[in-house]
């Protein structure tokens, strides 16, 4: 199956569904909190339903409500249970940390953590090293591989560990499960390098939303979790997710467009939410509607490179942005990429190989991409290598070149963060067939 895309434009309002990474969170932890949890707005993607299946795994139930669009969750005061099977995370990077966190609080029995193949070729053993500091028994099942699956039991006592900082969703699985510790201890996650750390911080919040407190140090290589806590159940609302925000956004910034996106929350701490500036810098007519939570998009306005775009808090637009820098005129330098060729796919070398396909000129190193914009782009048979990411970016590309039709292989990936995002698009007038 391919998603088939050529030059069009986005015409109307549209409201991006829920975060995928709130989705997450809110889930797992009301599945840990005392009492029932109503989550509205709730992502149903392949990830969020993979945390969804976690939480039910370890004992929690979960009631979904598609009419009123809510998930009810009754949670477990802090006492999973020991799953029957082995916990399947798919394709969730940010559910199989969390899982992998909640599982050291299991202290009769082991559970047994794995995805599918991207996520069994990820390296987890720095998130393994982390809880065994704090007296986890932990190890992957295969010799000399640091990847899933994964065996994880408890219990974890207070005390200091380590985490190198390149992958944010490590030090997130550690953070709630550290508050639940008995009174009087404490755990500091102490992290090198630290990349990410919206992400972490966005843990952070909803942990705050259920009643936890993590102190952060302001260079973010220090947290520091006093056990005794409790998760308190709550009612909660899921904003749009800002990186899925991203996509028609930048479809629309590209072409001849006129689109207003709803729905939208300016002071959440998604770090996506950065990319509407950068596309500003870029030249593009965005105007932001903080107080009433909306973009409004003129396309079609000439843009220009930008010397340095760091990628360090928003690692998940790279794709997209990447476009959006082949159709500028002049150099766009993306920078802190390291943790970007560590995500579904190493998308530094992905985007550029598919982007040169479609005529881009672009240079990379270890932790950077250069794009040498205005060069004439067109369509071509391009693979998604079943990254979410790089087939929607694709799609969009499509969309804004002159010549031909974009075929992007394995379009049902979208569906892992953006289940709607072809027929979300299509109302607007993409008109993108998927056979």
């Amino acid at each position: 199956m391919y998603a088939y895309s050529k030059k069009g434009s986005l015409h109307g309002t549209c409201a991006v569904p829920g975060s995928k990474s709130a989705t997450i969170r809110a889930t797992l932890f009301g599945a840990i909190a005392d009492g029932v949890t109503v989550i509205h707005n709730p992502l149903p993607s392949k990830d969020g339903l993979a945390a969804l299946a976690v939480a039910r795994h370890f004992g929690a139930t979960v009631v979904e409500d598609e009419e009123a669009n809510t998930w009810t969750v009754t949670g477990l005061n802090g006492k999973p249970k020991v799953p029957d099977t082995v916990i399947d995370t798919m394709n969730s990077g940010t559910t199989t940390s969390f899982a992998t966190g909640l599982c050291a609080l299991l202290t009769d029995g082991y559970a047994v953590i794995t995805g599918d193949e991207q996520i069994r070729r990820r390296p987890w053993l720095d998130e393994l090293k982390a809880l065994r500091e704090l007296g986890a028994e932990c190890f992957t099942t295969r010799p000399d591989c640091e990847c899933p699956p994964m065996v994880v039991k408890g219990p974890i006592h207070g005390g200091t560990c380590h985490v190198p900082g390149h992958n944010s969703q490590h030090i997130s699985g550690l953070l709630a499960t550290c508050a639940l510790l008995p009174a009087g201890e404490s755990v500091d996650i102490i992290v090198d390098n630290p990349k990410e750390a919206l992400y972490v911080m966005l843990t952070v919040q909803w942990l705050e939303r259920f009643g936890v407190k993590v102190e952060a140090s302001p260079d973010f290589k220090r947290y520091h979790v006093e056990g005794g806590q409790k998760l308190k159940a709550c009612e909660c609302l899921v904003a749009s997710d800002w990186s899925g925000v991203a996509f028609p956004l930048v479809a629309a910034v590209l072409t001849d467009s006129e689109l207003t996106i709803t729905d939208v929350d300016f002071n959440d701490a998604q770090g996506d939410k950065a990319v509407a500036d950068v596309l500003i810098k870029m030249g593009a007519d965005i105007e932001k509607d903080i107080e009433g939570h909306k973009l409004v998009v003129r396309g079609g306005k000439k843009l220009h490179g930008l010397d340095e775009v760091d990628m360090d808090l928003i690692p998940d637009s790279l794709p997209v942005l990447t476009v959006a820098a082949c159709f500028a005129e002049g150099d766009t330098k993306f920078t802190n990429l390291a943790h970007v060729r560590i995500k579904e796919t190493d998308r530094v070398a992905v985007m550029q190989e598919v982007l040169t396909m479609c005529g881009a000129d672009i240079d990379i190193t270890a932790d950077t991409l250069t794009v040498h914009g205005g060069k004439p782009m067109h369509c071509a048979s391009v693979p998604s290598y079943d990254d979410h990411r790089v087939c929607m970016a694709m799609c969009v590309c499509g969309l804004a070149c002159e010549e031909g039709e974009m075929q992007v292989s394995n379009p049902e990936c979208a569906a892992v963060s953006f289940p709607s995002f072809y027929e979300l698009m299509n109302k607007l007038g993409a008109g993108i067939e998927v056979r």
